[in-house]
């Protein structure tokens, strides 16, 4: 009777472990949330930003899958409402990445705040990891504007422990090249230097995931 309990134990731990081993298997799935930064406005198919940035995970190795999830023209009202279909419950890392819109549409930095503050609370709920992409206001709306919304992203990161990327656009705004005519979008180029810069920031919270 003890031995065959013992196998009956020794059975069922190679069964999880194996459907351990199986789980560990399964890619990561990240979904690029976000507007037309993301969904690639102005680009030819496959140049935008979450497509570039699979071509750097597969040239590394690394056994992940990014889903466009991006929406030109989209705000972080716009985004809060579609957040669940477009996020699927197998989702392990959200690149969050909204409010470029919001200020240029003059929306009080107060909307963005709180529609920003919903959505990593609702993702953080559903055991999902967040990478917070950073935006800066335009220098057009004004200082006062800009000491209200550019705080943003660092308090609310903090406020929810998740990785923040400071400036989305990092190496591509003010830089000649870098971006399409209309002097906000990125261009191929200027996507693929976001993409080098971002990566590093990925790769660590994907070996996270994994590790979690």
């Amino acid at each position: 009777m003890f031995k065959h309990t013992l196998r009956i134990f020794h059975v069922a731990g190679l069964l999880l472990a194996f459907a351990l081993s199986a789980a560990s298997a399964e890619p990561v799935k990240i979904v690029a949330f976000g507007d037309s930064l993301v969904a690639g406005y102005g680009l030819d198919a496959g140049k935008a930003f979450p497509e570039q940035l699979q071509g750097a995970l597969d040239a590394q190795g690394i056994d992940a899958v990014v889903e466009n999830a991006g929406v030109s023209g989209d705000t972080t009202s716009g985004g809060l409402a579609r957040l669940d279909w477009s996020t699927p419950a197998d989702t392990d890392i959200v690149i969050l990445e909204l409010g470029a819109n919001d200020a240029l549409r003059g929306i009080s930095p107060d909307i963005t705040r709180a529609k920003l503050d919903q959505m990593l609370a609702s993702l953080k709920a559903r055991g999902i990891d967040v990478i917070l992409a950073g935006m800066l206001a335009p220098p057009n709306m004004g200082p006062d504007y800009a000491e209200a919304f550019n705080p943003i992203y660092p308090e609310l990161a903090a406020k929810h422990g998740v990785t923040l990327y400071p400036f989305f656009l990092d190496g591509v705004t003010t830089v000649p090249g870098m971006t399409l005519e209309d002097g906000m979008h990125p261009n191929d180029a200027g996507v693929a230097e976001m993409v080098k810069r971002f990566l590093p920031v990925l790769v660590q919270a994907i070996e996270a995931r994994k590790g979690a």
